[in-house]
């Protein structure tokens, strides 16, 4: 699971931003203003049905990380986490 979720910068971080990108998913800033040091991005390739392929992007560790448990979901009341 993509570490983001858990970290204070979520909705500043311009890293995120690119990650919602890859998902295609609604941004939770439009204007992110902070760029954390050394993210780390974890890449899957994964076979769908029907012989595609999804890639699913997390950021595994981040040298700005910040731990702030559920702020993702305080910014998404009711929304299901992103895996």
């Amino acid at each position: 699971m993509c570490i983001c979720v858990d970290c204070a910068f979520v909705d500043r971080c311009k890293t995120y931003y690119a990650v919602e990108e890859h998902h295609g998913v609604k941004h939770i800033s439009q204007k992110p203003d902070f760029q954390g040091n050394n993210p780390r991005i974890h890449i899957n390739i994964l076979d769908m049905p029907d012989r595609e392929i999804g890639i699913e992007w997390d950021v595994r560790g981040c040298d700005s990380f910040q731990l702030d448990n559920g702020k993702w979901s305080r910014l998404r009341p009711g929304e299901e986490i992103p895996k």
